[in-house]
């Protein structure tokens, strides 16, 4: 595609807004024409994240109500939303209605939570609130880019950080039919996983040299993580998820264990997991386990496996704001309009952060 896509990001000044800016600032097919903040509306996006002064040197941050204006009439437009979960939805649902009134094709990759089940009445009842557009519930499908081959809507709300980390290493697993479609799941995020927002769990004094586990087997992706590896898998999927804070800014890595049917060697696991991912470019089966230094900055997602008779563990390793938020975003939104799926995503880790 030789005429760059105008490009839009809504919640622009949150961490996975900030992600976004950055990838988007090396991106060979999308042009950045309004990053959406009303909070930082006419500042320089270098006043709020530093380390994009140079990259996204002349761009401002435009209010919610002027973003359209940056947009032509009859044109393209890749629109990424970084709204908070619950608000996502209603913004999304307006800026869909404004495209329409001005001929504008738009594609949509939503990095909240408000696109994550088909039926409002499952992500009323996780999320415990009203749907802010049901009625786009079925223009949207909710997967990882490894799991499927094709989609026949135009937009996708992205599964998320957790999510992300949970399916990769579950699917093939229950795909493969070796073990009982039941998992149990320990997984550790960095700081940033809880926003931009302070909290007691993001202070500093809090988090560093801590570790703790929260909502244990009540976490709501749990529900999120079943239903994409039962969408992937075929297999109805048992998960029992137990999430931990880490004392990092960025990073996720998940363990899953589960039961196997029969005796299982490292060798059987591993050929599922490389056949799985044959041809998925950022997921890689490596041997030893995972790190997080090996795939922290990068859309890489690090897998590594274990059997001992019946028993079965899965590592897997993401860069939450990249694999698991931004880069997964414009991962969706290169399929979406048909650009390499690579586009603007291959920066290696940086290893030593």
């Amino acid at each position: 595609m030789s005429t760059p896509i105008p490009t839009v990001i809504i919640g622009a000044s949150g961490y996975v807004g900030g992600e976004l800016l950055r990838l988007i600032a090396g991106h060979p097919h999308l042009d950045l024409v309004a990053a959406v903040s009303d909070s930082a509306a006419g500042k320089p996006v270098g006043d709020l994240f530093g380390h994009l002064a140079v990259a996204c040197q002349g761009q401002h941050f435009v209010a919610h109500a002027d973003w359209l204006d940056h947009v032509a009439r009859d044109s393209q437009l890749a629109l990424f939303s970084a709204a908070p979960h619950g608000d996502s939805a209603a913004v999304i649902a307006n800026a869909i209605d404004a495209c329409e009134k001005k001929g504008i094709e738009v594609h949509v990759v939503d990095s909240s939570a408000d696109f994550r089940f088909a039926r409002q009445e499952d992500w009323e009842s996780v999320y415990n609130a009203e749907h802010g557009a049901p009625q786009l519930l079925d223009k949207f499908v909710c997967a990882l880019p490894e799991h499927v081959d094709r989609i026949n809507v135009a937009h996708v709300g992205h599964p998320g950080c957790f999510a992300t980390a949970s399916t990769l290493a579950t699917v093939p697993l229950i795909q493969s039919g070796l073990t009982e479609a039941e998992v149990f799941i320990t997984g550790i995020t960095g700081s940033t996983g809880s926003g931009k927002s302070p909290s007691a769990g993001t202070h500093h004094p809090e988090r560093n040299s801590n570790f703790y586990a929260y909502k244990p087997l009540a976490h709501r992706h749990a529900p999120e993580v079943a239903a994409l590896a039962e969408k992937a898998s075929g297999r109805k999927t048992g998960v029992h998820f137990v999430p931990h804070s880490g004392p990092f800014a960025r990073g996720i890595h998940v363990t899953v264990q589960a039961k196997a049917r029969t005796p299982v060697s490292d060798e059987q696991l591993r050929a599922v997991y490389e056949e799985a991912y044959r041809d998925a470019p950022f997921v890689q089966v490596v041997s030893g386990t995972p790190r997080l230094k090996n795939v922290v900055a990068s859309n890489q997602c690090h897998i590594s496996v274990a059997a001992d008779g019946d028993t079965v563990v899965v590592m897997a390793a993401i860069d939450n704001l990249v694999k698991g938020a931004a880069g997964g975003a414009v991962q969706w939104m290169n399929r979406l309009w048909k650009l390499p799926e690579t586009a603007g995503l291959n920066t290696p880790a940086p290893g030593w952060t």
